[in-house]
């Protein structure tokens, strides 16, 4: 589902849409060419989030992620930049095994109230394939060009 080609087929995500959710349409892709599929906020009323607070919003579903796929849920670019709301955790993770309610931490970056409104879009959700992984301790690593460097240290020097 990761913006797969056309011959392959597509990953089945059982998805349980709850009653707090009628009257909204159903999870899609904006466009053909787009990665995620929109959430929608699936509160009943308005909420207002303050500057520098965060606020869990429901989505109204719930799904089941296939065991080796997570699903992400990231923000939206337009709501970033217009507004200054984004996720605090972005991106959130969706396990495979988790079955409850899909919900998005919205945070207010700016300077001014944001209203999220029943049905706005707040997020997008991507799902993902997941190599099997195992972790093997050793007592040394393998050197790079880079080295111990992080937290910016490729970038520095540059503007």
């Amino acid at each position: 589902m990761n913006g797969g080609s056309k011959d392959m087929a597509p990953v089945k995500v059982e998805i349980r849409y709850l009653p707090h959710h009628d009257g909204l349409p159903p999870l899609a892709r904006m466009t053909e060419g787009a990665s995620g599929f929109d959430l929608q906020a699936a509160c009943t009323g308005d909420v207002i989030i303050e500057p520098g607070r965060a606020i869990l919003v429901p989505a109204g579903f719930e799904m089941a992620v296939p065991r080796g796929y997570e699903a992400q849920v990231r923000p939206r670019s337009g709501l970033a930049l217009r507004s200054r709301i984004g996720l605090l955790n972005s991106p959130g993770t969706i396990d495979s095994d988790y079955r409850g309610e899909v919900g998005v931490i919205l945070f207010n970056f700016g300077d001014e109230d944001f209203t999220v409104r029943r049905g706005d879009r707040i997020a997008q959700m991507v799902v993902c394939s997941l190599p099997e992984t195992e972790l093997v301790e050793t007592e040394r690593l393998d050197g790079t060009k880079r080295g111990p460097g992080g937290f910016g240290h490729t970038g520095r020097g540059r503007r």
